[in-house]
């Protein structure tokens, strides 16, 4: 089963930028649906943005409205990776960021993703 870590978490200013990065362990990750989820203590883990598979005709990209405009999501399939570049970071964007991955297309809720990784902390001070 692939296997995902997560790259690029930090502290930053509010209106900075960080780019979060997501490896998969194997090939076998073109094949998979990927997405970005967050979470703070004591809440539900929340959607934050989604790609399709690399063999889907056409690329599919799903966002959270919290993240349109700010965050975009992309996958780097020669680097068996995907990114998520996000500016104008506010305080509120501060949480712990998963990578997830799944069969089939893109979703919105956590439940649907089978494969997870451990997490990077983003933290935006005011």
């Amino acid at each position: 089963q692939v296997q995902l870590k997560e790259y690029g978490g930090g502290s930053v200013q509010a209106g900075g930028s960080l780019t979060l990065s997501c490896k998969a362990s194997e090939r076998s990750f073109n094949s998979y649906s990927m997405g970005w989820f967050r979470q703070v203590p004591g809440k539900e883990r929340e959607f934050v943005a989604a790609i399709s598979r690399v063999e889907m005709i056409g690329t599919e990209r799903l966002y959270a409205d919290s993240a349109k405009g700010r965050f975009t999501l992309g996958r780097d399939n020669a680097q068996n990776s995907m990114y998520l570049q996000m500016k104008n970071l506010e305080p509120g964007d501060t949480a712990i960021y998963y990578c997830a991955a799944r069969p089939g297309s893109p979703r919105y809720t956590a439940a649907d993703y089978t494969t997870w990784g451990q997490g990077t902390q983003v933290t935006v001070a005011s």
